[in-house]
């Protein structure tokens, strides 16, 4: 995978690229915040006049319109501010939406591969925090920097306007503030990607022990993941306090500066009004102005916390926009395939490990046959059927379809000539119609829905529902037992159609009454496809075309259940053990 790189201020501009298609709403946004600061550099100028007109010249005309020009200034800067909150605000959020599609986008086109380098949890904090901390970093703190930004430049505008003088010796503090909040965002920087990564494996803690809620209780294991857990949030507490103690100190540093500056305009606007080139109402304009400047300023270093985050999160958004798609360069069209399958001396290898997971595998699965596929646990019985998805990409050797290689077809071809249905089968929160019509068949009316329901033997429990076809399975389906799961997948399957059907092992966790409701209806579904069956309980595929016995990632015997059987085998051990595992059940 490629990782995201180089300087802080191109992943930000990169990061920019994103608030493009809200450019209106943030020129209005940049409109509001210069009637504010214009707004606010005018209030300060007037302090002249009050002073000088109040209480030097006594002038009773003072008293009536400049009350009123005041409260002209803040209802105009409200009105601003209120541009500036709402049209920052919708960009914001819509950049934070349009972060989360994307990457979601991505992960869903991602190989493979990538689903076992890298837990959900990691997956979950990107769509979550690090795409809120991308818009705040995007938006919410340009809108910080921007504005304060503005309030000094105006300030500093009525400073001139009355002293060159007195503001050119506070400029000199520039250089040394400029220091400190550069210092400032580089330690943010450093610290951030620190407890992004932290807070990372403190989600992954949690979802570990609380999705193994049962081994956990079971085993006596609570104090365990407890101290685990702890562990790393106290890690996570440290990188925080490093955090908070960096905004702290930064703060503190430049209000000493402002407290400073704030000495050295006292001093010099001294000398000036001792030598009459500055009035009353003048030294409160520059008091005023070198106040509002000093919390603009504290914002302005406080507001790298945000930035810095987001810069931080952006690189990690960046990692997973910038890696490859799983593979589809093939331009074969495929409207219905026949269903030969055909591996040729195929290997295949995970990423990182030394021993590969199938070697040299060969043999033709033809339409309208049973493959089975069986053998010891870590055999590589799972690894082949995912090859012809190509979830995963085979190291050698070919995989035909059909006569023609895998990676010719398109993939959206491809994967729509197969239908799944595996061990753990994976519902989404919705209805029972809404699981069996999924995706691309989500459209089919209600006579072809009904036919594939009531042939995966789903229909005895779905009646007795509420709401029938359209009552709610819960999260991850948890409204409905194993076997209620198992036939809503093969309902599924049904309605698919297609002419190549994967069953993974699909009655291994099934107690008899739901293995047979269940294995009826997979002999309504088998006939005229290619079927492959990893089989677990070798009784159920005794009637198969062909039976591959793995052992290694390798095809050590081949044949039919009683030719295996015949040759006293690797297979005739297995059906042994199972055999005599049942009669002592």
């Amino acid at each position: 995978m490629t990782t995201a790189s180089g300087s802080p201020w191109r992943t930000y501009r990169r990061v920019l690229g994103f608030a493009r298609p809200y450019r209106a709403f943030l020129a209005l946004a940049l409109l509001g915040m210069l009637i504010e600061a214009a707004a606010g550099g005018a209030f300060t100028y007037l302090m002249g006049p009050i002073v000088d007109g109040t209480f030097v010249e006594r002038d009773p005309r003072v008293g009536v319109w400049l009350p009123l020009a005041i409260v002209g200034l803040f209802l105009v800067r409200g009105i601003a501010g209120y541009l500036t909150d709402t049209s920052m605000a919708r960009a914001g959020r819509s950049i934070a939406r349009d972060q989360r599609v994307a990457v979601l986008s991505k992960l869903l086109r991602m190989p493979g591969a990538y689903f076992d380098r890298e837990p959900v949890s990691q997956m979950l904090i990107r769509l979550g925090s690090d795409s809120d901390q991308v818009a705040q970093a995007a938006v919410d703190a340009a809108k910080v920097m921007l504005q304060q930004s503005m309030q000094v430049v105006a300030m500093l505008a009525v400073m001139l306007w009355i002293s060159w003088q007195v503001t050119l010796s506070i400029l000199l503090l520039a250089p040394p503030l400029a220091w400190v909040m550069d210092r400032v965002g580089k330690r943010y920087r450093r610290i951030t990607h620190r407890i992004q990564e932290s807070g990372a494996q403190l989600l992954q803690h949690a979802d570990q022990a609380l999705s193994s809620h049962q081994e956990v209780k079971v085993y006596g294991a609570q104090d365990a993941e407890m101290m685990r857990y702890r562990a790393q949030a106290d890690t996570h507490l440290r990188l925080a306090l490093k955090v908070e103690a960096t905004r702290s100190i930064s703060s503190a540093l430049v209000q000493v500066m402002g407290a400073i500056g704030l000495a050295v305009l006292l001093w010099v606007a001294a000398r000036e009004a001792m030598a009459g080139r500055l009035s009353a109402g003048n030294f409160v304009q520059l008091m005023t102005s070198m106040m509002a400047i000093i919390p603009a300023l504290k914002q302005l270093t406080t507001v790298q916390n945000m930035l810095q985050k987001g810069v931080a999160s952006a690189e990690r958004l960046f990692v997973v926009l910038d890696a490859q798609d799983e593979r589809d360069e093939g331009t074969r069209t495929l409207a219905r395939a026949r269903g030969e399958i055909e591996f040729r001396h195929v290997s295949a290898r995970y990423p990182g490990q030394s021993t590969p997971a199938l070697e040299d595998v060969s043999f033709v699965a033809r339409p309208g046959t049973v493959t089975a596929i069986v053998g010891r646990s870590g055999s590589g019985k799972s690894t082949l059927i995912k090859l012809i998805p190509r979830f995963y990409e085979p190291e050698s050797g070919e995989i035909l379809l059909d006569g023609h290689p895998l990676r010719d077809y398109r993939l959206a071809d491809l994967r729509r000539q197969i239908a799944l249905v595996g061990q753990q089968v994976m519902l989404f929160d919705g209805s029972i119609a809404d699981n069996v019509a999924y995706g691309q068949m989500q459209n089919v009316d209600a006579a072809a829905l009904e036919r594939a329901v009531r042939g995966a033997n789903a229909m005895e429990f779905v009646e007795k529902l509420p709401d029938g076809v359209h009552s709610p399975v819960g999260a991850r389906g948890g409204r409905l037992s194993g076997g209620q799961r198992q036939r809503i997948a093969i309902a599924r399957a049904m309605l698919k159609d297609a002419p190549i059907l994967i069953l993974d092992e699909a009655t291994a966790a099934l107690d008899t009454e739901s293995e047979r409701l269940v294995q009826d209806a997979l002999d309504r579904l088998m006939p005229d496809r290619t079927t492959l069956v990893i089989a677990h309980r070798l009784s159920t595929i005794e009637h198969a075309d062909q039976v591959l016995v793995m052992d290694a990632g390798r095809i050590v015997e081949r044949g039919t259940h009683a030719e295996l059987l015949a040759q006293g085998g690797l297979y005739a051990h297995l059906h042994r053990m199972q055999f005599r595992e049942s009669q002592t059940a």
